[in-house]
């Protein structure tokens, strides 16, 4: 009988201890990395959420200001063509002030609260004659202006019913609208009316 030769294996012992550590240091590496992009795919989700609030915000205030320029408009249409030549304080200045600019303007002295929406947005408005001097007619002046409406002609009052000034020359107003609300959010909204 012949007998073969075999190989003995290494004991078991000695097998383990050679690739004890090498498993754990993969699994620490991997374990790491996992981490780190569980940590940009929260920051990312995070950001997200931040700019649709920041949106939300933003059209809640331009909403919001859209309303005080229909207050301002309102008041306008309120008041006779003999009390719009001089200055109204607060909200109303008979020319267009050269110097007027909505993000230096104190609003808090110087325009027409309208109020507070449900959303925290607060309100105002200012209204400004658009002419080069107060106190003046609108004939005497330099004014931007639009003859009123005649027989036959296509200019009159829009949706909202009769042309809301009456005279033989209408000037045109800006109305400016500001809504402040949550997270120091600003909106201005203009518009010409006449």
């Amino acid at each position: 009988m012949r007998h073969l030769a075999t190989a003995t294996a290494p004991p078991r012992s000695a097998r383990c201890e050679a690739q004890r550590g090498v498993v754990l240091f993969i699994a620490l590496i991997v374990l790491v990395a996992m981490t780190m992009a569980g940590i940009a795919v929260m920051r990312s989700v995070d950001t997200n959420v931040l700019i649709a609030g920041n949106i939300a915000f933003r059209s809640a205030a331009l909403s919001a200001a859209d309303a005080g320029i229909e207050a301002g408009r309102d008041w306008l249409a309120a008041q006779s063509g003999g009390t719009l030549v001089n200055d109204a304080v607060p909200g109303y200045y008979a020319n267009w002030q050269d110097s007027f600019n909505p993000s230096t303007f104190d609003w808090a002295a110087s325009s027409a609260l309208v109020g507070t929406d449900t959303g925290g947005n607060e309100i105002r408005y200012i209204v400004h004659r658009m002419c080069a001097e107060s106190a003046k007619s609108v004939d005497g002046t330099d004014c931007f202006k639009v003859p009123s409406a005649t027989p036959g002609s296509t200019k009159g009052g829009g949706s909202y019913g009769q042309t809301p000034l009456s005279g033989s020359n209408k000037p045109y107003y800006r109305v400016t609208a500001r809504a402040k609300g949550p997270r120091n959010t600003v909106s201005y909204v203009q518009a010409f009316i006449y």
